[in-house]
């Protein structure tokens, strides 16, 4: 009993710690899958957080700025945050340290500037999108100033200075040859060209052009010589125009008058035409305009109304032509009107004012409303938007003093939205709401579109087409290496085709795409005929080898007689390229693509669906050739032995015990196989056009969700709204792989206890 119990302690320590080692290990894995969950999350949180709009630092102005007289007209704000700056209405413009730095003090003041020449008095002060102010004079002339902000730094110490440039020069420019005053202005800049639209008081509409000798930015220090041409807009002298813009590119004017617009075209130095013309209010003819302007872009037209709405207008493709189209539309107030609109420069965000000073933020694209809340006590105080769209600059006035003070705001997602991410979205310029991904392109005025609908389609088509491909063949052999193939050739087939699954994937996209696609594409007719031959010359040699003597089939053994199909499937696979373009001369007229484009009206790429599925289906054949090879040969043998001796032929023996006790197996097999496929990457990323369409096409490519990632994450910016939906992407493949796996899962043991009692 001594040595029994001795020899037992150490086995029963290390059967200890090997439950513990295992125990540990596998916690661990289910502990780094909740990190991994964990971490996504963390990452994806901050796009669906709502707007905040809080307020931030305050500085008085001087006391003379108290003055009706001085009261502020225009505000704005240097990117940091850190200087504000005031045009006051006897034409001066102060800087204003908002924040303490090293060298100044909020509050401070930095630079005051005269912007009026002696005699010269302003009327208005208007903003634009360029950071440029353009100044009204009651002489009918204007002045345009930009303030600047320069960055010096004095080894680790950063100086930031303010000044005044002049782009279009110090001289004030004549918008009115005749002298009239002027009663409303709209302006736009481009590098040799800027344009004025004005009315006088006497309703005549006018155009003013000038035209750069050289480029207006060249070199801001000094004088440039423009010419001036004045176009009168005849079509519109007689009536008083409420609102102006416009569009940065000086190619049109939007004009609204008595609630109709008029879109002018103007291209032409010397002529004004009418473009189009359009009621916004049609469907809502009791309703006014009350406020109207451009969006970032400039591709669509902002209407606010007198019942509390903002219409978006834009041009949509019809069959005849652009025209003008109310997209969408959002609720400001139920009881006031929407008095101004003030757009952001980069986004398709924009901020709505009643005159009751409420306030609203809201995102066009997502149809997003963001944060509503009281911002001013009037519409008539100058607000102004930050250059980073993550502040508002206002100028209060008071009975002691103005002040200017700095609202802060958090809006750093705004285009994001689970409608935006998952249903279709009208974009500018789209004829219609689609799925749309494309992230980046080369212009300022881009809107990134970030649909997960193509990419997510893309990954399920890739797996389907793969597993199409993979599980009959995976399966098929499967059940003839395990049932049916001898022993000894079993030993050689087996690792064979598991070696395969140590083979770089890399390597499989690199010859799909640049060997396989090409040559599929060029014998198209052989790849679809290899469909019908290979199985018909299949059935043909079986038949003719079952009607041989049996003194000739004596000599194969009957387990090897299979192999005599290799010699007869590669003649076979021969004759079908070989043969393929005189089937493509005779019968599609000697281009089997143009006539699938053509005459099909199919689309066609290279890289597509088919060589996807072809390519990633050689990847994951191994997965499934081994599981099922494994679960078909682990069926007990008294199973198959009963089953024979009761007179069942091998073949019902297979389909009525074999497979149905395997079934539990054999379906984990699919599932890994497929949860492969999902994941897969560098094959979908090589071996596709990496195109995020929604089409089944077999000709059509896709990009899948795994692609996508390893695509863009290295051109992402961290912290950008791009950079979190890639991880959301990578968050939705995890949650796709854990949904398969726990399906797989539960079916599986549904099989195991269904079978388990045969």
């Amino acid at each position: 009993m001594s040595i029994t119990a001795k020899s037992f302690e150490p086995r029963q320590i290390k059967n200890s710690i090997a439950r513990w080692c295992i125990s540990a290990g596998g916690i661990s894995v289910l502990f780094t899958l909740v990190l991994i969950f964990m971490y996504l999350v963390y990452v994806v949180k901050p796009i669906f957080e709502s707007a905040t709009v809080e307020p931030g630092v305050s500085v008085s102005l001087s006391q003379q700025q108290t003055s009706e007289q001085a009261k502020t007209l225009a505000v704005g704000v240097d990117e940091l945050n850190e200087i504000a700056f005031y045009i006051d209405a006897q034409g001066q413009i102060g800087f204003y340290q908002l924040q303490d730095s090293d060298q100044h003090k909020a509050g401070e003041t930095l630079l005051k500037v005269e912007l009026l020449a002696q005699g010269e008095q302003l009327q208005h002060v208007y903003t634009t999108n360029y950071n440029h102010y353009v100044l009204l004079l009651t002489s009918g002339e204007v002045r345009i100033v930009e303030p600047q902000f320069s960055v010096v730094f004095l080894g680790d110490e950063r100086q930031v200075h303010p000044k005044v440039n002049y782009p279009l020069g110090e001289e004030a420019i004549v918008v009115s040859e005749e002298g009239e005053q002027v009663s409303q202005l709209t302006y736009a800049f481009a590098s040799e060209r800027a344009i004025f639209i004005a009315q006088t008081t006497d309703k005549t509409l006018l155009k003013t052009t000038l035209i750069a000798e050289d480029d207006f930015m060249y070199d801001p220090e000094h004088a440039v010589e423009y010419q001036i041409i004045e176009t009168p807009i005849a079509a519109h002298s007689d009536v008083m125009v409420a609102h102006m813009a416009i569009t940065p590119d000086l190619t049109m004017a939007v004009i609204e008058y008595d609630n109709d617009v008029a879109i002018y075209d103007l291209e032409d130095e010397w002529d004004v035409p009418v473009r189009h013309k359009f009621n916004p209010l049609l469907l809502t003819p009791n309703d006014k305009i009350t406020a109207m302007t451009l969006l970032s872009g400039s591709s669509s037209i902002l209407f606010g109304t007198q019942s509390g709405q903002v219409l978006q207008w834009f041009e949509v493709a019809g069959e005849d032509g652009r025209q003008f189209q109310q997209i969408r539309h959002f609720k400001v107030s139920d009881t006031e009107a929407v008095s101004k609109i003030y757009p952001e420069t980069y986004r398709k965000s924009f901020f709505t004012l009643t005159p009751s000073g409420e306030a609203g933020l809201f995102y066009t694209t997502s149809e997003a409303n963001l944060w509503q809340g009281k911002l001013l006590n009037s519409d008539a105080l100058p607000l102004a938007i930050a250059p980073r769209a993550n502040a508002l600059i206002i100028g209060q006035s008071n009975a002691n003093a103005n002040t200017l003070e700095l609202i802060n705001v958090s809006n750093e997602h705004p285009e994001v939205t689970w409608s935006a991410l998952w249903q279709e979205v009208w974009y500018e310029g789209y004829p219609e709401p689609d799925y749309i991904w494309q992230s980046t392109s080369g212009s300022d005025d881009f809107e990134a579109k970030f649909s997960l609908m193509p990419i997510s389609f893309g990954t399920m088509k890739a797996a389907f087409y793969a597993m199409l491909f993979a599980v009959p063949i995976a399966i098929s052999a499967a059940i003839y290496t395990a049932y049916f193939m001898p022993p000894a050739i079993r030993k050689t087939v087996k690792p064979t085709i598991e070696l395969m699954e140590a083979l770089p994937t890399v390597i499989l996209g690199f010859l799909a795409g640049l060997w396989l696609a090409p040559l599929m594409e060029a014998y198209l007719p052989a790849v679809f005929s290899l469909v019908i031959f290979l199985p018909l010359a299949t059935f043909l040699t079986a038949y003719a080898w079952h009607k041989l003597p049996k003194n000739i089939k004596v000599i194969v053994p009957e387990a090897y007689a299979p192999l005599i199909l290799l010699p007869f499937l590669l003649l076979t696979g021969w004759l079908a390229f070989a043969i393929s373009p005189l089937v493509e001369q005779v019968v599609f007229g000697g281009d089997m693509r143009q006539f699938i484009t053509n005459d099909l009206g199919i689309d066609f790429d290279q890289r597509n669906a088919l060589v996807v599925g072809i390519a990633m289906g050689f990847a994951v054949i191994p997965t499934i050739f081994s599981m099922t090879e494994d679960a078909i040969f682990s069926v007990p043998k008294h199973l198959t032995s009963g089953s024979l001796a009761l007179g069942a032929t091998q073949w019902q023996t297979l389909v009525k015990v074999v497979l149905l006790t395997a079934s539990p197996g054999i379906f984990s097999a699919v599932m890994m196989g497929l949860g492969r496929a999902v994941g897969e990457t560098m094959i979908v990323l090589m071996a596709t056009g990496n195109t995020p369409i929604i089409d089944w096409s077999i000709f059509q490519g896709m990009r899948t969700l795994s692609a996508n990632i390893a695509v863009e994450m290295p051109e992402s910016e961290v912290g950008s709204s791009h950079y979190r939906i890639l991880f959301l992407a990578a968050f939705v493949l995890f949650i796709f792989t854990f949904v398969f796996n726990t399906l797989a899962e539960f079916v599986r043991q549904r099989l195991r206890d269904k079978y388990s009692s045969l």
